[in-house]
């Protein structure tokens, strides 16, 4: 039987790798963001390995950030706060599973191909089957950021809230300059760390509120 000693020892636990996350989820990025700026990393080789697998665990990473973000809202509250809260949970992870397929796809053409003509051969290939551009590249990826802002949004504005009204805002500038050029992706890494910092408690729940 479950008890309130294993409870709080359950929540220090999750809150603790919510932290670690919420510092590890950035920092990949902005690895796999400077990986990139590197002349002949945009190719198969090291560069494009290594890059592609740090943003696979940096995204990896942000599904305990996720769960944090969604117990910061209390189960608590009217049943459609909790509806909400929960829509947004789902299209924030439904998103991240569409990204986390990406980027499995670019690690594996990048190993497949023997060069960037290869490549290239490869990626129009994968791309030409049904439902993989817009799903798994131009609007499945998208939810990911809709979800986690619609998280960051209802966590700042609640009463008793952990996040302040910056965490929505650099959160929403770090994706919009991602989007407008990858070349941007480290300084939407130092946007989100900045972000998720109030979740950097380490050996303390984070506190609920309403939602």
């Amino acid at each position: 039987m479950d008890t309130t000693g294993d409870r709080q020892m359950n929540a220090n636990r999750t809150s603790r790798l919510a932290g670690y996350a919420a510092v590890g989820a950035p920092a990949l990025m902005a690895l796999y963001g400077g990986i990139r700026l590197v002349p002949g990393s945009r190719e198969p080789g090291p560069g494009w390995t290594l890059g592609h697998t740090a943003m696979f665990a940096g995204l990896l990473l942000f599904a305990p950030v996720l769960r944090a973000l969604r117990g910061l809202l209390a189960p608590r509250g009217t049943a459609a706060g909790r509806l909400a809260a929960n829509a947004a949970l789902g299209t924030a992870f439904a998103g991240l599973a569409a990204s986390l397929v990406q980027i499995g796809i670019d690690l594996g053409v990048g190993l497949a191909a023997g060069d960037k003509a290869e490549q290239v051969r490869l990626f129009g290939r994968i791309q030409d089957v049904p439902g993989v551009l817009p799903v798994v590249y131009q609007v499945g990826p998208l939810l990911f950021y809709v979800g986690l802002l619609a998280l960051l949004v209802a966590a700042s504005v609640r009463a008793g809230r952990v996040l302040r009204w910056w965490s929505p805002v650099l959160m929403l500038v770090g994706t919009v300059a991602s989007g407008a050029d990858l070349a941007f992706i480290p300084l939407a890494a130092a946007c989100y760390l900045v972000a998720l910092t109030p979740l950097v408690r380490f050996g303390a729940a984070p506190r609920a509120v309403p939602a």
